[in-house]
């Protein structure tokens, strides 16, 4: 529950920040007033303690990870110690309390409240927040202060300070409303703008940098004009303020985050090798990201190993440049590498609540679970484990022939997760689950579902003890067939895996054959891409049977499309093509034999008519493979050319 703590204490640091500047009042106690109304939500879960499902864990990362936000954000609108540019940069920090409630309603959208152990009362408080935050609360100044924006930036734009056709009373009526009211108000708002430059100074944003430069040279300018302050006065500030033209030294890529493109204040280096600032890749993490950001490879561990050799560099290179070290942490501390025991742990209380929740529920419970259920089998054979020794397989099964479409398709989703551990296969098949899953191939209610009730097929027939039940099904294999005539891509993918996996049980080629499998692969020869491979290896498999040989030789378009991919398939569909050509020919003789001879007479004619074709024909097709084949391919191609030259 260390995610929970978290998140109420993240809300209750967001409520009690300082008074912010007058332009950001509003915005600020929008957003504070809603985050309040999180804490008792926040409070019952962790006085409760149930087991979070998958989908509450991932909500509540994408909540903390608002809260962090929002806390900065807050803060810096309090923080901010010049009114002056609190007001001209108004527009882009409102923009970032729009984004802030939409991450909030995103948040609170995908809370899964009914696996929640919480009282109604508080189911309706947060649905009354997902209103509140789904209507936004803070679109611009009100009318005084947008007043009050247009007229400074007015005088901005006249350059270093206010002209003489501005009169001394529009003067006193700007910084009167800025609360300017006197010399020592506007010293203290040079030295709020000189902070603000120097933050912007270190993360090298020049329009920022820009605009400080001219609201301290206006600050500057109407303070002497309203206040009679001498030079003495400005001497130091302005001093300062030249020295920074000095002070932006050239960031080194190196130096920067690559997720944030800012200075790395604390540098880690992840399992990847890459590096990232701490903070950063932290929120990655948390985010449910297990890949690294740059490269996109898995990450083995979530170790975060400091950096100390950069951190060092970047240390004296922010010396050298005058650039605030403040926010460099005082040291790292160990290693955010989660405990697997405790996770394992964790795991076997979750499926034992969810289950529970499956065996009892509601169909919009059971529909939920399901879900949840899914997320949790699809990484680890840790979580695989504890969910079926849960029990949670028998009730699964069931809601494979509901009418709810979601419910199907997440139940036979989290068969086929589950059904990665090898273990779990055999309590699949001794759920009687076949049969459901076989009439979701058949006629599920949605193509996802139908192409991973495939996908279970495949995985559950890596034995033969398998492949002989599932093939003995009168409806399983014309229901692949039928899959692969009219499904999807990734539906065609799983179904031609399927048919794969039971055609290595010799028994269950005829039956391939019979439901008609021969012509709807041939046709997919014609597709570009895996689909075409995958067609071709079934064919290679079908090809070692003589009712597959017959069938073959009876597809006037199979021979043709063979030989073509000779030259146009991939590595793999060059030696599976070939494998098949050979299978023919030594299935059909001179028969097979002669029509290879028509194809070669045919592909000479079409090269005649066609003059500069570069299309090749059969016999130079072998030749080719048997000098640059592969050892498996070149081999072939020999035994092919000999059977071919044979008179």
């Amino acid at each position: 529950m260390l995610l929970v703590r978290d998140l109420i204490e993240l809300a209750h640091q967001v409520s009690v920040h300082e008074r912010p500047q007058a332009c950001y009042r509003h915005c600020v106690s929008g957003i504070v007033r809603r985050v309040k109304l999180l804490g008792p939500f926040f409070e019952e879960i962790r006085d409760a303690n149930p087991p979070l499902p998958p989908s509450a864990v991932l909500a509540f990362r994408s909540m903390h990870e608002f809260l962090a936000k929002c806390n900065l954000l807050v803060d810096s609108c309090s923080q901010s110690s010049s009114r002056t540019w609190a007001m001209v940069s108004s527009t882009e920090t409102i923009q970032k309390f729009e984004v802030a409630n939409e991450e909030m309603a995103a948040a609170l959208e995908v809370i899964p409240l009914s696996l929640l152990e919480i009282s109604d009362e508080i189911k309706e408080h947060v649905l009354l927040l997902k209103l509140q935050s789904a209507r936004g609360w803070c679109k611009a100044l009100d009318p005084g202060q947008e007043l009050l924006k247009a007229e400074l930036c007015d005088l901005m734009e006249r350059g270093d300070g206010p002209s003489s056709d501005v009169s001394l009373e529009r003067l006193q009526k700007l910084f009167a409303g800025l609360g300017l009211k006197n010399w020592s108000d506007c010293k203290l708002e040079l030295t709020g703008l000189l902070e603000e430059l120097r933050e912007k100074v270190a993360s090298r944003d020049k329009v920022a940098y820009s605009t400080l430069r001219g609201l301290i040279r206006l600050v500057r300018s109407t303070a002497r004009l309203l206040y009679g302050a001498g030079e003495e006065a400005f001497e130091e500030t302005m001093a300062e303020l030249d020295g920074f033209k000095e002070r932006v030294g050239v960031l080194p890529d190196e130096f920067r985050c690559p997720i944030s493109l800012e200075l790395m204040r604390n540098p880690v280096t992840i399992a990847t090798g890459q590096t990232y600032d701490k903070e950063h890749i932290q929120k990655w993490i948390a985010a449910g990201h297990f890949t690294c950001p740059t490269s996109g490879q898995k990450l083995i561990h979530l170790g975060l190993i400091p950096n100390y050799a950069l951190r060092s560099l970047i240390f004296h290179w922010c010396d050298d440049n005058n650039v605030s070290l403040e926010l460099f942490d005082a040291g790292f501390p160990d290693d955010d590498i989660s405990n697997s025991r405790e996770a394992l742990e964790i795991a076997k209380t979750t499926s034992a609540f969810l289950v529970g929740k499956l065996a009892t529920g509601s169909i919009d419970v059971q529909r939920q679970v399901a879900y949840e259920l899914r997320l949790l089998a699809k990484n680890g054979t840790g979580n695989r484990i504890c969910i079926a020794e849960a029990g949670a397989i028998p009730f699964l099964v069931p809601l494979l022939a509901c009418n709810d479409s979601k419910t199907q398709e997440n139940a036979v989703t989290a068969l086929l997760n589950l059904s990665i551990y090898d273990n779990n296969k055999k309590l699949i098949m001794a759920a009687n689950a076949l049969d459901p899953i076989l009439s979701v191939v058949e006629q599920g209610l949605s193509m996802e579902a139908r192409q991973n009730a495939a996908a279970a097929i495949f995985s559950l027939s890596s034995t033969d003890e398998h492949r002989i039940r599932i093939g003995s099904r009168a409806v399983a294999i014309p229901a692949l067939v039928t899959l692969l005539l009219e499904g999807s891509l990734q539906a065609k993918k799983d179904a031609t895996s399927a048919l794969f996996n039971l055609l290595l049980y010799p028994g269950n080629r005829a039956r391939v054959v019979n439901a008609g499998a021969i012509e709807v692969l041939v046709a997919m020869l014609s597709k570009d891409g895996d689909v075409q491979d995958d067609a071709l290896a079934v064919l290679a498999l079908l090809g070692e049977s003589n009712e597959g040989l017959k069938a073959l030789s009876d597809d006037l378009l199979a021979i043709p499309l063979l030989v073509n991919l000779l030259r146009t398939g991939s590595v793999k569909g060059k030696e599976n093509s070939l494998s098949v050509l050979l299978a023919l020919c030594k299935h059909g003789g001179d028969m097979i034999r002669d029509c290879l001879m028509v194809e070669q007479q045919t592909q000479q004619e079409s090269r005649d008519m066609s003059s500069g074709s570069s299309s090749a024909l059969l016999l130079e097709s072998l030749q080719e493979l048997i000098a640059s084949g592969s050892p498996r391919a070149r081999r072939k191609a020999r035994s092919l050319l000999k059977f071919l030259s044979v008179r």
